[in-house]
């Protein structure tokens, strides 16, 4: 099996530190080759993310505006009933997605609730989408369940390296983390895992954080990179912004040590330009969060992503074309709040 082709668990530090040190255009030349020896280049998946229960959470993630330790200005909201999330996951079909991702600011979900999730999953599933969800830590019994009720993907980030995680959140440990995916995995269900950057973390954090995904004993089948979105009355306000270069070269490296995961471009596009965006599709993202929100805060519009495609050419994954700019005519998705379960979870 060719380098290219190889899915290696047992990645070094140094290893990852070299290629965070390679010139810019050896990383990227290097990553699109690993990108098109296991993906069409030119094709993206799309996912839709919904906030289906918002604010209130006990946690104390330094980059999250829905923990109830910090004032933010969000407003807390109870369970959304099922026809609601049963329109929106309507919407994000009609509007291209294949996956509806829904995100609960839970710790960890009480049963009771899980019935409740578990219609949801059903509902969706039978629609025709792949489910995802992040309902926060999981039990064993917990994992099994989602699973009986026909769960595609269990979402848990893993948000920085073991040595920085500390820093960012102090009432979970990375363990705990680890234990949560573990328990999915045991499920038989596919894992959406991956991180922030720009969190104040180095780049041998960075490096860490990537080493510790890959060398998973499965790696993720979907490793959304995020780039911190700063809101304001959270502690990570006002954080030193990371050098886009520096963000594209995540991408890469993620690519290049991940080569069969969708690498999502995830939280942060909104405050990137087209050409940053194309630099990251370039670099092996093809996967992105599709609508005009995340949990909590904007995502580029849905005609503004067509348009973006249609100038690179891109298309959405299992579609033969090109998507038109005007293709699925003037939607707005109405998906109520959605970004950091993508960064929270």
């Amino acid at each position: 099996m060719s380098e290219a082709q190889a899915t290696r668990h047992d990645w070094r530090s140094e290893e990852v530190q070299a290629l965070f040190a390679l010139p810019f255009n050896d990383l990227l030349f290097q990553a699109q080759t690993v990108h098109r020896a296991h993906f069409d280049p030119n094709a993206v998946q799309l996912s839709t993310l919904l906030s289906i229960k918002t604010g209130a959470c006990p946690e104390d993630c330094a980059y999250c505006p829905q923990s109830v330790r910090f004032e933010t200005g969000l407003k807390a909201e109870p369970l959304m009933p099922l026809q609601e999330v049963m329109r929106a996951a309507q919407e994000a079909k009609d509007n291209g997605a294949t996956r509806f991702c829904m995100g609960a600011a839970w710790r960890s979900p009480k049963d009771r609730d899980l019935e409740k999730v578990e219609e949801m999953v059903r509902e969706v599933k039978a629609m025709g989408l792949e489910t995802c969800v992040t309902l926060g830590m999981l039990k064993q019994h917990q994992a099994q369940r989602l699973a009986a009720a026909g769960l595609d993907y269990y979402n848990h980030n893993i948000d920085t390296s073991p040595e920085h995680y500390s820093e960012i959140i102090t009432t979970r440990t990375f363990e705990d983390r680890l234990e949560t995916l573990g328990n999915v995995r045991d499920a038989g269900m596919k894992v959406c895992c991956g991180g922030i950057v720009g969190m104040g973390e180095s780049p041998t954090d960075r490096a860490e954080m990537l080493r510790v995904l890959a060398n998973l004993p499965e790696q993720p089948e979907s490793v959304p990179i995020n780039e911190l979105v700063q809101v304001p009355g959270t502690p990570l306000d006002g954080a030193a912004p990371l050098d886009p270069f520096d963000f594209v070269r995540t991408i890469a490296i993620a690519r290049i040590m991940m080569p069969r995961s969708h690498v999502r471009l995830s939280a942060g596009r909104t405050q990137m330009n087209d050409e940053l965006q194309a630099l990251c599709f370039f670099a092996g993202a093809n996967s992105i969060f599709y609508g005009e929100r995340l949990l909590t805060t904007s995502n580029p519009q849905n005609d503004k992503d067509r348009q973006l495609f249609q100038r690179l050419g891109l298309k959405p994954e299992g579609q033969g074309a090109v998507v038109k700019a005007d293709a699925c005519g003037d939607h707005h998705h109405h998906a109520g709040v959605a970004e950091h379960a993508a960064a929270t979870a």
